[in-house]
């Protein structure tokens, strides 16, 4: 969500089309700019909007940024305020906040800032304690509130709402954290189950993880020049992980050479996990998710469960719809890549669901309350609400591989089958691309784009069922237990979900992109593990070359209606690029290797009666 700013509120999102204009803001609002001293005497820039009508007492909303509240000055505007017009007609303070050691404010910058839960020292700082100081010092010294605060953010803001409601101060009495980050090495941004995710960190760092010197009003974001439109080509080209840092970045990014240094989960990465420090959680929480969220889909199921595990008393609501990174902040919602969703999803968010949520809490507005969550089920393309998520009266069952490419909600029989596997060629030098077509980097619709481009891939395995007789719903978490072999000592094992359209689906109309919707494979959910981090994500261990393996991980949750008609698709492949690096199929430390670790393998993927892969899975009855 585009939280409070008309400025990018996450890892790069765009800004939110709707806005109250510029004269409107002036003429209603007054702006103030605060140096706000924290406990160990360093100062966090803060930009305050407050009503001018003093007819009466308003709450205040707070959004802390590592991306920068300018406009800067006194009499300098931004032409929106609010996460949507909506509260700034409504009458809120609008509070925004660069965070410690960017743009204007004072101290030292340290990316997902480890919380101390044990802090020894007066002026021992973590990104709980800035919340707090700021807050406390709000409260005392701006004029016309009504005593409540809510903080809301989208990603590394989602970060700093969820971290700033650890042991929160009293006056804080709503928080949404929107597409958090909160595990940098498991599932958000950098890392999937410790697979590194090449082109999104790349792109992001070389542009906006320079280190800022002092405090500044201009520290523009870098311009890279892939020299090429092809990032597929791009990073093909790159032999080694190495090389990156020698030819582009040139030691100027502090955090990729702090990445290349930690390619297990060690206690750099356990240290900006903050899902074990939720606790003592006070306000009312909302966290908010898109489906189709490309970077911190994990950090919002994963913050809503945290806060639920650990703070059963807390009012904790998820809402999770069919959106891209932020796509609930702007726009309407009625489509994501290719498909449409026959509403305005997100529209209806902001008015019915994230409006209602503050003015009942920091207002008193009688508004209905939220269910436990909120989530939009893709497919029937409608909102469901439910008392509790994954839905208590979902079953598990499991999805098998079988011969002949087929996939079926049965084991394997015992048939005499001689060859109880299907293998495929893995080679780093032509690795299987994440999507069709010419991109450069992360493209956000790779989550939910056609798949036919892959299943057609000699090194791609492929495994449908026939056509459904009826609707089959899937929700939660998808549990992937596979038994592999590989010819080499380590290997990335990707997994994806997809749902396959009848032949005679009808295209769209209007069709401006000419898409062929009759057959289309769409991504449902997709991700991958680090073969030698299959069973510790600490303790890498390397496979015995062609030795039946077990690998098994979780892909994120999902809420998807396979309609009757279509088929489920599972495909199984060794590399995703560049969204993922190569992995060398060579064991070693991958962000270390040399030219020569890189090999090709012979991969199999056993689905025998003893050695049976499947993708488990809750289904609604």
């Amino acid at each position: 969500m585009r939280v409070v700013t008309a400025t990018a509120v996450g890892m790069l999102i765009p800004n939110v089309a709707a806005a109250q204009g510029l004269e409107h803001i002036k003429a209603h609002y007054t702006k103030y700019e605060y140096r706000i001293p924290m406990r160990d005497g360093k100062r966090l820039f803060t930009a305050v909007y407050v009503p001018k009508d003093d007819s009466e007492t308003y709450p205040m909303l707070l959004k802390r940024t590592p991306y920068s509240v300018r406009p800067y000055g006194a009499d300098q505007y931004p032409d929106n305020l609010g996460p949507s017009p909506l509260f700034a007609n409504a009458g809120y303070i609008f509070v925004y906040q660069d965070v410690r050691g960017r743009w204007m404010s004072e101290g030292e910058f340290v990316h997902m800032r480890p919380h101390r839960s044990r802090k020894t020292k007066p002026n021992e700082i973590d990104e709980s304690t800035d919340t707090w100081d700021t807050v406390d010092w709000l409260i005392k010294n701006v004029r016309g509130h009504n005593g409540r605060v809510g903080i809301a953010g989208i990603s590394y803001p989602g970060f700093y709402t969820a971290a700033g409601i650890i042991d929160s101060h009293p006056a804080i009495k709503a928080a949404s954290p929107q597409a958090p980050v909160n595990d940098w090495f498991v599932g958000d941004d950098w890392h999937h189950n410790g697979a590194f995710f090449l082109a999104h960190m790349f792109n992001w760092m070389a542009r906006s993880g320079r280190n800022r010197p002092e405090p500044t009003k201009k520290f523009p974001r870098a311009t890279f020049d892939y020299g090429t439109p092809d990032g597929y080509e791009f990073y093909r080209r790159i032999k080694t992980l190495s090389e990156i840092n020698e030819k582009y970045l040139k030691d100027d990014v502090p955090f990729w050479i702090e990445t290349m240094r930690h390619g297990t989960y060690d206690e750099f990465w356990k240290s900006r996990n903050i899902r074990p420090h939720l606790k003592n959680v006070k306000p009312a929480v909302m966290t908010v998710g898109g489906w189709f969220d490309a970077e911190n889909l994990f950090g919002a199921l994963e913050t809503y469960k945290s806060i639920e595990a650990r703070n059963p008393q807390t009012v904790n609501t998820l809402v999770m719809g069919p959106w891209r990174h932020g796509g609930w902040a702007r726009g309407e919602g009625s489509f994501f890549g290719d498909i449409p969703f026959n509403a305005k999803t997100s529209e209806f968010y902001r008015e019915h669901i994230e409006f209602p949520f503050f003015q009942r809490h920091l207002k008193d507005v009688d508004a209905d309350p939220h269910p436990e969550a909120w989530v939009f089920e893709m497919g029937t393309n409608q909102w469901r609400k439910y008392d509790k998520w994954p839905p208590a009266r979902a079953r598990s069952t499991s999805l098998y591989l079988q011969d002949g490419q087929r996939l079926a909600f049965k084991p394997p029989a015992e048939n005499g089958d001689q060859r109880p596997y299907d293998e495929y060629l893995s080679n780093p030098d032509k690795p299987v691309p994440y999507i069709g077509g010419i991109v450069s980097g992360m493209k956000a619709e790779y989550m939910i784009a056609d798949q036919r481009f892959a299943s057609r891939r000699p090194d791609v395995l492929v495994y449908q069922t026939g056509e459904l007789e009826q609707d089959l719903t899937i929700v939660g978490p998808v549990e992937v237990d596979l038994v592999v072999s590989t010819s080499g000592t380590d290997s990335d094992w990707v997994v994806k979900l997809i749902d396959v359209y009848p032949d005679d689906y009808p295209d769209p109309k209007p069709n401006p992109k000419a898409v062929r919707m009759g057959g289309y494979q769409q991504l449902v959910r997709g991700d991958v593990i680090r073969g030698k981090l299959r069973n510790s994500l600490e303790k890498p261990e390397p496979f015995q070359p062609n030795r039946p393996t077990r690998v098994r991980f979780t892909m994120p949750d999902t809420y998807h209606c396979f309609r009757s008609g279509h088929r489920i698709m599972i495909h199984v492949q060794s590399s995703w690029f560049p969204l993922v690096d190569r992995n060398p199929q060579t064991y070693c430390d991958i962000f270390q290797a040399k030219r020569s670790d890189y090999q090709s393998a012979v991969q199999r993927v056993f689905r025998g009666p003893q050695t049976a892969s499947r993708l488990g899975v809750l289904v609604l009855p």
